[in-house]
């Protein structure tokens, strides 16, 4: 019963939780045993939750979202891989280094590991929509993103309509996912510890759970010239 409502990589983060749970009420004089001690928890990686994300996919997409703010958050999310929603709706205007072509995007899911910010190019991708942004917005605005800040404004829900109105099938993990297929993208292009200086994740963590195999590979494969000619 539970392997038909839960996936493998599920079932290991439950287990992994109740093996320190237990471990924790042990140590604590609560329990005699720790029942899960012996139990192996197995691998939380679930390959069948990625998606790449083509380029053509999401430019037709971003067409169809209903202003520039919009389009900007699916930009920021797909071509500068910043995690959404807390890493885009706290970049302001000060963020950005137009002249040096960086912005700067702090990151509460790093700041314990002690990276509360970090560099990212302003991508060919987004500047053309961050420019008509900034000429968009009121004289004194902090934020870059200021119309979709309210607690009631679901980023996710908003999101999926723009996806019908394109035509496109909702994808599992939308927003990981964008991310995940920039980081497959620019790691084809840059070493790896460049790419996860940006994207703000280590080499380990994007090897195992952002980089992708694409389509796109398996051609380029296909095409190179191996063995004796």
């Amino acid at each position: 019963l539970v392997n038909k409502k839960f996936s493998s990589s599920t079932i290991s983060k439950f287990v992994k939780h109740a093996k320190h749970f237990l471990m924790m009420a042990k140590r604590k004089g609560l329990v005699g045993a720790n029942p899960f001690q012996h139990l192996k928890a197995g691998g939380e990686q679930n390959e069948s939750r990625k998606r790449f994300i083509e380029p053509r996919t999401i430019d037709r997409v971003i067409e169809q979202a209903p202003d520039t703010q919009w389009k900007l958050i699916i930009a920021l999310a797909r071509y500068g891989g910043l995690r959404c929603p807390s890493e885009i709706l706290a970049l302001t205007w000060a963020d950005v280094d137009w002249q040096a072509g960086k912005m700067t995007v702090t990151s509460p899911k790093t700041k314990k590991q002690g990276k509360p910010w970090r560099l990212v190019p302003l991508f060919p991708e987004i500047r053309p929509l961050l420019e008509k942004a900034f000429d968009e917005a009121d004289d004194g605005t902090l934020h870059v993103i200021t119309k979709y800040r309210q607690k009631n404004a679901n980023l996710r829900t908003q999101f999926e309509r723009i996806l019908k109105r394109a035509g496109v099938e909702p994808w599992v993990r939308l927003f990981q996912n964008l991310r995940a297929s920039r980081e497959t993208e620019l790691a084809d292009e840059y070493p790896l510890h460049v790419v996860t200086a940006w994207l703000g994740n280590t080499e380990r963590v994007a090897s195992k759970h952002y980089l992708q195999a694409t389509d796109a590979h398996f051609e380029q494969a296909q095409r190179a010239k191996t063995g004796p000619t």
